[in-house]
């Protein structure tokens, strides 16, 4: 046990060594620092997860692992998925997503990976980080686990970043910096996980190697035909519906009660808290519902901040052969 305590004060030093080393500003005005490391920016509670994981985490072959940036469509691949994947354990009025915020029924590599291992031995291979391709334990890359990544117009992912974090901030009696403030660090890759173009490029280039072990999805393309892609999804990940489910309607069922629309309505998600006692880490379940909508965008980005991203977007994804 004291070896153990001795272990830990030693890695607790050598990272707050690292961290002084590391540019740092301020997180849209919130009382957080992002740190820039590796090119990406986190905060600390984020950066230590992203270390602790690269050094503990051992990938099983069996294990399926969702990765998104923030704000493109994650609480509702996971919620997607999870159903798929436990729907011979659960129906519509067993489902632990009728009790559970989505984060809380598939946990995040990040901090809940020694948890993890007891998901495993209850038959939930899922798990789901933000972390950039390039800060992926080597063990996900060598187990040949699948990997699904979703991502979004990035015009709707920093308004919805963006509101995101100012519902956080009033939970907290703080205020955060004003939206032309905010959209030009967006803009410069200042932001949670950014630059955003980079993160997409990152898993994209990777699916492009790997097409076998990586799906690439756009949230535009599953709101448009969620059916299809979760057929899609479930032949990935290797859980095919059977033609006897396909004429049961059970992919149809399965999008119905992830809906955002049904998911937004649960008591657990107007009421809860996420990681309740976890200082800054603690969320109101509501936070992470807000409208689902595809093209919010317009309602808050001036012509001029619309075209600017797009000319970025073309930009920085040029000759890649990926659009948003």
């Amino acid at each position: 046990m004291e070896s153990h305590i001795q272990n830990r004060d030693v890695l607790q030093k050598s990272f707050e060594e690292m961290i002084s080393t590391l540019p740092k500003v301020n997180f849209w005005g919130l009382p957080l620092d992002l740190y820039q490391f590796q090119g990406f920016w986190l905060t600390l509670p984020f950066l230590q997860g992203a270390l602790s994981v690269q050094q503990q985490f051992q990938a099983q072959p069996t294990d399926i692992i969702l990765c998104s940036s923030l704000r493109t469509g994650t609480a509702w691949l996971k919620s997607l998925t999870f159903t798929t994947i436990t729907r011979t354990s659960y129906n519509d009025s067993t489902t632990p997503l009728l009790s559970k915020l989505p984060h809380d029924v598939v946990p995040y590599m990040e901090f809940d990976h020694v948890q993890f291992s007891t998901n495993r031995h209850l038959g939930s291979p899922l798990l789901a980080t933000h972390l950039p391709y390039s800060f992926l334990p080597r063990s996900i890359i060598d187990s040949g686990c699948k990997l699904i990544y979703i991502c979004r117009d990035p015009k709707d992912t920093f308004v919805s970043f963006y509101h995101f974090i100012a519902r956080y901030s009033k939970s907290q009696n703080t205020q955060i910096i004003q939206l032309d403030e905010a959209f030009e660090l967006f803009y410069e890759g200042v932001s949670m996980y950014g630059s955003y173009w980079d993160h997409v490029l990152g898993y994209w280039k990777a699916s492009l190697e790997h097409p076998d072990k990586l799906m690439f999805l756009k949230y535009e393309d599953l709101v448009e035909n969620t059916v299809l892609y979760l057929k899609k999804i479930a032949e990935f990940i290797g859980y095919p519906f059977s033609s006897e489910e396909q004429q049961q309607g059970v992919p149809e069922n399965i999008v119905q009660m992830c809906s955002f629309e049904n998911l937004n309505s649960l008591e657990v998600n107007k009421t809860g808290k996420h990681r309740e006692g976890q200082e800054n880490l603690e969320l109101e379940n509501n936070i992470f519902f807000r409208k689902g909508k595809v093209g919010d965008w317009k309602n808050y980005l001036t012509t001029e901040m619309s075209q600017r991203l797009n000319q970025r977007t073309l930009q920085k994804l040029s000759g890649s052969g990926l659009s948003l």
